[in-house]
């Protein structure tokens, strides 16, 4: 057996485990209903009547379900059975899709129904990601996990980004949104049926009498953890500079996408819901080949240069998205934007587990996850009445120049070049030993990533 096919195996590796096959066949399922759900969301608002305000206002409200519950998520998370979370979040978003479903195809959907629909989808993820992330690694041995993770990566852009909106986009010109509504709540069912069928040891009982001292004693010691965390990303400029570029390129990126892009399509191109799932599908399509390409090379002298630039620079093209009246042109945009995203965010997970002290990672990587999420529901409901009042064109033109020009800001500020070369890292281990197991770390985020994006780029491609 050839290097080639040997590493390819051990790419494939987790799914060997039946659980886990179990658990990666529903995700999978799942994210082409998120697909489905992100493109039929955007039309249904404009059935109804409705325009960039009212999208902002129901993308928005999705943002506020996740932003709210994702800290209880990762409470219910540790403290209940990961698999009945994941269970209980996939039926309750199947059910509210179900409903909103039923009130599209009989005609009586309001945008406000579309609105609490979309707190509640929020709400439902923000449960299912902690819960998730904590159940793989006790489904696989810990020298599986970076596979897991590499395989639900690629999973996520060409499912929830590429196929999902295209065959939504699809069902939409042949039928209507409500019946791809329809089909995105029977995919959640299908997931939950599927953590339903896992045999997956049940988690150790909380020993009698401790229950009473740890809520004694568990709020102080959450509060003395996140300044920790606080205290290391304030003193490290590299990752404190990192953060708050992510934080500024949520903001600046993400309403355009979630909210403008839509009617860019519409107006601009004069398209419908297959152009609009195509223009998705590119971006999808675009990220998985990116995060293809960079995992496929050793780590850049320059990383944190690199991948700064891949963020600020990458997001140029974003100016195509407010002049192109060509659908290839729109995608290939897309397609650059989604590409260059995703291989900053490689870089940056790759950071996280190498640069960040173990005993700090996991904190580093949820404070990274809320403040982007903070910021998500700011940009979705700005992006709205932006684009009403200056056009659509010149809200892509900022999305797509204002990130180019404060990366350089970004690198200057937090001394990354000088950084790099004092902490040099590469992946010579990897290329010389490509076929052993090794524990290399674990990406704190494998499902994530929009929008995540887009942290919230992580949840870029998030369903709205």
């Amino acid at each position: 057996m050839g290097i080639v096919s040997k590493v390819r195996w051990k790419a494939v590796r987790p799914l060997r485990h039946r659980d886990y096959r179990l658990l990666w066949t529903g995700l999978a399922v799942a994210l082409l209903g998120s697909g489905l759900w992100l493109v039929a969301l955007a039309w249904q608002v404009i059935e109804l009547g409705g325009g960039p305000v009212q999208l902002s206002v129901v993308t928005t409200a999705y943002s506020i379900g996740l932003v709210v519950c994702v800290l209880f998520g990762g409470i219910a998370a540790d403290r209940l059975s990961q698999r009945s979370v994941i269970i209980a979040a996939d039926t309750v978003r199947g059910a509210v899709l179900l409903v909103v479903a039923a009130l599209a195809l009989t005609g009586w959907l309001e945008i406000w129904h579309l609105a609490a629909g979309a707190v509640l989808i929020g709400a439902g993820e923000a449960f299912l990601i902690p819960a998730y992330t904590a159940l793989v690694p006790r489904l696989l041995p810990q020298e599986e996990l970076l596979a897991a993770n590499g395989l639900e990566g690629t999973l996520r852009p060409l499912a929830q980004q590429a196929t999902g909106p295209a065959l939504g986009g699809l069902a939409i010109a042949a039928l209507s949104p409500g019946v791809a509504i329809l089909v995105a709540a029977l995919t959640y069912f299908f997931s939950a049926a599927c953590v339903v069928a896992m045999r997956v040891r049940p988690e150790p009982a909380e020993a009698p009498g401790e229950s009473d001292e740890a809520a004694a004693t568990g709020a102080r010691a959450m509060l003395a953890d996140l300044r920790e965390g606080w205290t290391y990303v304030r003193e490290t400029r590299w990752l404190l500079a990192s953060l708050l570029f992510g934080t500024v390129f949520v903001l600046l990126i993400l309403g355009p996408l979630e909210v403008l892009l839509p009617f860019a399509v519409r107006d601009q191109l004069g398209g419908g819901p297959k152009d609009f799932g195509l223009v998705l599908a590119a971006f999808g399509i675009g990220g998985a080949v990116g995060a293809l390409l960079i995992s496929s090379r050793s780590l850049p002298r320059r990383y944190l240069t690199v991948m700064t630039v891949m963020w600020g620079v990458g997001s140029l093209p974003f100016v195509l998205l407010g002049f192109a009246t060509d659908l290839w042109v729109m995608a290939a945009g897309a397609a650059v934007v989604g590409a260059t995203g995703s291989a900053a965010m490689v870089i940056w997970g790759t950071l996280l587990q190498r640069r960040v002290p173990d005993h700090l990672r996991g904190r580093i990587a949820s404070l990274d996850f809320f403040v982007s999420l903070l910021l998500m529901p700011v940009s979705m409901a700005l992006a709205g009445p932006a684009g009403s009042l200056f056009g659509v064109t010149a809200v892509f033109i900022v999305a797509g120049v204002g990130p180019a020009i404060i990366c350089f800001v970004v690198i200057w500020f937090g001394r990354m070049p000088s950084d790099e070369l004092a902490n040099p890292l590469d992946h010579e281990e990897v290329d010389q030993e490509p076929v052993q197991d090794q524990v290399v770390g674990v990406d704190q985020e494998p499902v994530a990533a929009v929008a995540d994006s887009v942290g919230a780029s992580k949840r870029i491609s998030s369903d709205a």
